[in-house]
């Protein structure tokens, strides 16, 4: 269902370019990327894409010029982008300029989106998977508080689709433990928008 892959880290280099995490890349358990930052990004916002090739729906990022997301931004060692190609090879990979990050100097920073038309679209809402949920909220707690959580959810659009509670066995190969008001915080957020959250 998803596809993994092994992270290195190495000596960076003065030239050496960035990504633009909005989703699970935010959670520094995921990945081995070094200097690492929050940053926000401007003209972009989250929706939960479902298409033909995954019976999961993938979380992506759209242009959207009256938005702005948080998330965090790390290097790629080298420009070598093959280990985070993989895993995220769903999505383009594309440069974007509109980055609040304080490096100077400035570098190039890339960012995963998934336009409506790479993918052929699913029949009907796929599911949302509770233990990526989980993952992401908590790496935006980590870095932005209760606050930076509450604006991942007005900032991402798609909330209508079904949640898969996988928390038992999770489907996601980055899962994490979560603690309990970790948890808590997520399903409240849940109850709030209503959504149906079917036990998988």
């Amino acid at each position: 269902m998803y596809l993994t892959c092994i992270n290195w880290s190495v000596n960076l280099h003065p030239q050496d370019p960035f990504f633009f995490g909005y989703g699970s890349l935010v959670n520094r358990r995921t990945h081995v990327y070094g200097q690492a930052r929050p940053a926000r990004a401007q003209g972009w916002r989250r929706i939960w894409r479902h298409t033909a090739l995954r019976p999961v729906a993938i979380l992506t990022a759209i242009p959207a010029p009256e938005t702005e997301i948080e998330g965090l931004v790390a290097a790629v060692p080298g420009a070598d982008w093959a280990a985070l190609d993989a895993r995220e090879c769903d999505y383009d990979r594309v440069l974007t300029f509109d980055i609040a990050h304080g490096l100077t100097p400035p570098p190039e920073v890339a960012i995963y989106t998934i336009p409506e038309t790479k993918h052929p679209r699913a029949a009907e809402p796929t599911v949302i998977l509770l233990s990526y949920l989980d993952v992401v909220v908590q790496g935006y707690l980590d870095e932005f508080g209760e606050a930076g959580v509450d604006r991942f959810f007005a900032t991402t659009d798609g909330w209508d689709a079904p949640i898969l509670n996988d928390r038992a066995a999770p489907t996601y190969p980055r899962a994490q433990l979560l603690a309990p008001t970790e948890t808590g915080l997520v399903d409240h957020y849940l109850k709030a928008l209503g959504s149906e959250v079917r036990q998988g």
